[in-house]
C-alpha cells in the first residue's frame, strides 16, 4: 500500500520534484506490532535533511497519523517515510513549488533477515567508488545512484552485500548498512562527513558506546585495517545487527562484543 499525504493512492504528479530531481530525503523505519521503532531518531534525521536542502518540514504530527494508519500490524514489519519538496516549476529553481509531499508504503519484514542476524553473511569488496560529496554526505537524499551502481555490481557478482570505499580508497559502508569493527576492546566505524549515508541504527551503536564507555574510533580507515579486525559487523534499521563471518574469503569469529551490541541494539 502507498499513501500520499495521507490518502490511500497508486499514483503520483509527473511534475512531482523528487520523480524529475531526486529533490528529497526518506527513511526506512522497522515497525513492531504496528508501532514505529526509534521514530524520535528517524525524525531528527528527516529534519537534518530537509534542513540541508532547504525544504519546509510537513506538519510532524499528522505525518505520525499517517504512519500508524500505515503500518502494517505484524510483529515485525517496515515502512518507507519519503518526503518531496512537491510539485511545480521548471527547472532546478523551486521558487514556484507547492508544498512537500509525503509519501508512505509499508513492506513485510525481509525473511532473510533473521538468518543473517544468527549465522552472519560473507561479504564481498566493491569495485564500484562513491564520490565525494561533503554538502550531502550522511544524509539519506532521493538521489541513490550510486548505491544503484554498488548493487549492480553485486547482483553480477550473485554477493548479498559488500564493502564500498570511496574515491580517496577510504571505507564508507556497505550496499545496504553501515559498518563497524572490533580489534582488541576498541570499536571502530568510519567517518561519514565525505561520502556515505548515516544511518539509525548507526546512531544507535554510537549512543551505546558512549553509554557503556567502549573505546570508539571514528576515522578515515582503509580496507587493510577493516581486514585485521577480529569481528566485524553492520547495522541498518530494519537488520539491526548482522555479525560478519568473512570478507573476500577471510574469516571472522562471530564474537562475544558483537552479539552484546546486538543485543543491547534490539528493542
Amino acid at each position: 500500500m502507498y499513501w500520499l499525504n495521507g490518502q490511500p493512492t497508486d499514483s503520483i504528479s509527473l511534475l512531482d520534484r523528487s520523480f524529475q530531481y531526486g529533490d528529497g530525503c526518506f527513511t526506512t523505519m522497522l515497525t513492531r506490532d504496528g508501532a514505529v521503532e526509534c521514530w524520535s531518531y528517524h525524525l531528527q534525521r528527516m529534519q537534518a535533511c530537509l534542513d540541508t536542502l532547504a525544504i519546509p518540514h510537513p506538519d510532524w504530527q499528522l505525518v505520525e497519523l499517517w504512519l500508524k494508519q500505515a503500518a502494517n500490524h505484524d510483529s515485525l514489519a517496515g515502512l518507507k517515510l519519503h518526503i518531496s519538496r512537491g510539485e511545480g516549476g521548471r527547472g532546478y529553481s523551486a521558487t514556484q513549488v507547492s508544498a512537500p509531499n509525503v509519501t508512505i508504503s509499508d513492506f513485510a519484514f525481509p525473511a532473510h533477515y533473521y538468518q543473517w542476524q544468527q549465522e552472519g553473511i560473507e561479504l564481498g569488496v566493491c569495485q564500484t567508488r562513491l564520490g565525494l560529496n561533503p554538502l550531502l554526505a550522511g544524509h539519506k537524499h532521493n538521489n541513490r545512484l550510486e548505491q544503484v551502481l554498488v548493487k549492480a555490481e553485486l547482483d553480477q557478482r550473485q554477493l548479498s552485500d559488500g564493502v564500498v570505499l570511496n574515491l580517496s580508497e577510504h571505507i564508507v559502508e556497505t550496499s545496504m548498512a553501515n559498518l563497524f569493527w572490533w580489534k582488541g576492546q576498541e570499536l571502530y566505524t568510519p567517518d561519514l562527513t565525505m561520502s556515505g549515508v548515516a544511518g539509525v541504527a548507526r546512531r544507535r551503536v554510537l549512543d551505546i558506546a558512549q553509554q557503556q564507555n567502549i573505546n570508539l574510533h571514528v576515522g578515515e580507515f582503509a580496507l587493510t585495517d577493516l581486514l585485521d579486525a577480529d569481528e566485524v559487523f553492520i547495522t541498518n534499521s530494519i537488520l539491526g545487527v548482522a555479525p560478519i563471518k568473512g570478507i573476500e574469503g577471510q574469516s571472522f569469529q562471530i564474537g562475544e562484543q558483537t552479539r552484546s551490541i546486538q543485543e543491547m541494539l534490539s528493542p
